[in-house]
């Protein structure tokens, strides 16, 4: 025992002085280094651009003391990722919130990996679509909550924020850069208005068209109805690109939609509304008997017009609603 006491303390004694220490001090500046170098990137800009010797580097190696929020995409041209793109802008936005916010610190940092940078490390994750978002924690590995579910949130950046506070509670207010389009345009049409009042203010009877108010209202209608208060609420994408690599225009579950989506469902409920005139004005027109022919052939266009394009508003509803009973057989077969 006195000869091992004796032992450890020579050694002690005679090893160069630091030794131990800068042991030590290499695995702590090696995590502070990696902080530093991530914060004086951070100064220059929101997002990091990471590819796999980057990613290695700062997302997987240990020890980590902060959170990345990393976004994986594909905005090469030849990708044809047209999601991509929209997604990325919404992912810088709350980058640069989060950037300029007083919740800046060196606990969270923001990422991106394109796939033609870092197509191994899709690989390596099992990704095989993007555009994904992933919250790597400072502790452990992602599991499957650190994958936000876009299909279901949507990719706006108020979304991106709020899936954020709930996996690091950073709960980032999010600041969109002034855009005039909309008052512009609003400003534009109230002096069309104007001057079209102003040049016809003597002959003001196209006020009184009531087939001119019936289009306004029913394009309101449309509007409306093909959800374009989702579009301005939600951001949604325009069209998505499936796994397959084909293009998805509409969206395949109840609880989201796309932008063409909007615009393919005023389509078919104008078609259906001009299809329903046709018909009402082919039973309702006061002819004489040499014009039943041409009342007939309304009825016809009309008709087909309501059974084709309401059968396939109907086919479009079922896509997205595949757990609605749709017949007394259904409902019998849900309560079973």
């Amino acid at each position: 025992m006195r000869l091992f006491v004796c032992s450890l303390f020579l050694f002690l004694v005679l090893m160069p002085k630091g030794a131990l220490n800068d042991t030590r001090k290499k695995d702590g500046t090696s995590l502070g280094e990696r902080v530093q170098q991530l914060m004086d990137t951070m100064t220059k800009r929101s997002v990091v651009r990471l590819n796999t010797d980057k990613f290695k580097q700062y997302v997987k190696a240990l020890p980590r003391n902060y959170s990345m929020i990393i976004m994986f995409t594909a905005m090469a041209p030849q990708r044809q990722c047209a999601i991509c793109r929209h997604a990325s802008d919404e992912f810088q936005i709350v980058a640069n919130s989060y950037r300029y916010s007083q919740l800046f610190s060196n606990k969270m940092f923001f990422g991106v990996v394109d796939f033609d940078e870092g197509a191994d490390i899709f690989t390596s994750l099992k990704m095989n679509s993007a555009p994904t978002f992933m919250h790597f924690p400072a502790k452990g590995k992602p599991k499957k909550v650190d994958i936000m579910d876009i299909q279901r949130h949507g990719i706006s950046a108020e979304a991106i924020a709020k899936w954020i506070a709930e996996r690091t509670d950073v709960h980032i207010r999010v600041f969109r850069p002034p855009n005039y389009s909309g008052t512009i345009g609003l400003v534009t049409l109230i002096v069309l208005i104007g001057g079209l009042l102003y040049l016809r203010r003597n002959n003001l009877d196209f006020l009184y068209n009531r087939v001119m108010w019936a289009v306004l209202a029913l394009s309101f209608v449309f509007a409306m109805t093909s959800g374009q208060m989702w579009n301005h609420i939600r951001n949604p994408p325009f069209l998505h690109k499936t796994q397959q690599g084909g293009v998805a225009y509409i969206h395949g579950s109840s609880q989201g939609q796309f932008v063409v989506e909007t615009y393919i469902i005023a389509i078919i409920n104008g078609a259906i509304v001009v299809g329903m005139i046709l018909l009402t004005e082919a039973a309702n027109s006061k002819t004489g008997a040499g014009d039943v022919g041409k009342r007939r052939i309304m009825a016809i266009i009309g008709l087909a017009l309501v059974a084709f394009f309401f059968s396939l508003l109907l086919s479009i509803f079922r896509s997205k609603a595949g757990g609605y009973p749709y017949s007394k057989t259904d409902e019998r077969r849900e309560i079973h």
